[in-house]
């Protein structure tokens, strides 16, 4: 996954991508299902003022919710998004 991020006033606001290179509908469908179901648990913890984008990568093909979890907490944290 990777997290695209800019800096704006008030609350954080998040969207989620997955192209055509991650595989059909359905995958691309799963694949954002998660990173949004991931954001759920980690977004109370983010500080506000930013934007960020999250894009799956073709890796994220069958990728449990933990891992997903994790990678996002793990780029979050890199920046400073929330804290570690």
């Amino acid at each position: 996954m990777v997290l695209y991020v800019a800096p704006r006033e008030g609350q954080v606001r998040a969207g989620f991508i997955s192209g055509r290179r991650v595989g059909g509908a359905v995958v691309r469908n799963r694949a954002r299902r998660l990173m949004k179901e991931a954001w759920r648990s980690l977004s109370p913890m983010a500080t506000p003022g930013f934007d960020l984008v999250f894009a799956a990568r073709p890796e994220a093909r069958g990728a449990p919710l933990a891992d997903v979890a994790g990678e996002m907490r793990e780029l979050l944290a890199r920046a400073r998004v929330i804290g570690r």
